[in-house]
């Protein structure tokens, strides 16, 4: 009897450490199930964290290039006004052109005896008035008597052979040239030496 006891007794802690095995591996499972249900969370956080990052990211990238994309409109529209009102303005003075024209030829034409003439000396004041605010805004007339032929500021429509003068001298200027800030108006019409 006694060794049924001992093999009983033997029996039940061989029970009682089994079961506390089962329930050390089932404890074991079920930290490593929670460890695992952790993990996948901060996985799942790390992504979202990341995703919100790189979204941030793509977002932060098409707004400075809104951005910039809208300085370059804003710089290109200011460089549009600019040209367009150099182009409007150059298209008023090629306009006015042939009034100083008619004004520099009706004054030239006046006789020395009629210069002191009250009707004379008001249009040479008004012409004068008119190169004078037409000097204030940029526009110069093209010096070309004595000067050398510049294809640039100059239209040659005759040549001529004359020794006395030297080769590409503009000798006789046709029709005055203008520039409206050092950009070409109308070209001089002159005549070239040799």
């Amino acid at each position: 009897m006694e060794e049924k006891d001992i093999n009983k007794n033997a029996s039940e802690e061989e029970t009682v450490k089994a079961d506390e095995a089962t329930e050390s591996v089932e404890a074991a499972e079920e930290n490593t199930e929670a460890e695992t249900i952790e993990t996948e969370e901060q996985d799942e956080k790390d992504n979202g964290q990341r995703e919100a990052e790189a979204k941030i990211a793509e977002l932060t990238d098409r707004l400075q290039r809104t951005m910039a994309e809208f300085e370059n409109y804003r710089k290109r529209t200011e460089k549009e006004k600019a040209a367009m009102f150099e182009i409007g303005a150059k298209s008023v003075v090629e306009k006015i052109l042939p009034t100083i024209d008619n004004f520099e030829r009706g004054l030239s034409s006046v006789p020395e005896d009629q210069l002191q003439d009250a009707f004379v000396s008001g249009m040479d004041k008004v012409y004068r008035q008119m190169m004078k605010e037409l000097e204030e805004i940029g526009v110069k007339a093209i010096e070309s008597v004595g000067k050398s032929f510049d294809p640039e500021h100059h239209n040659a429509v005759m040549h001529v052979e004359d020794e006395s003068v030297g080769e590409n001298v503009v000798i006789e200027e046709f029709q005055k040239g203008y520039t409206y800030r050092d950009a070409v108006v109308r070209y001089s019409m002159v005549k070239v030496a040799n």
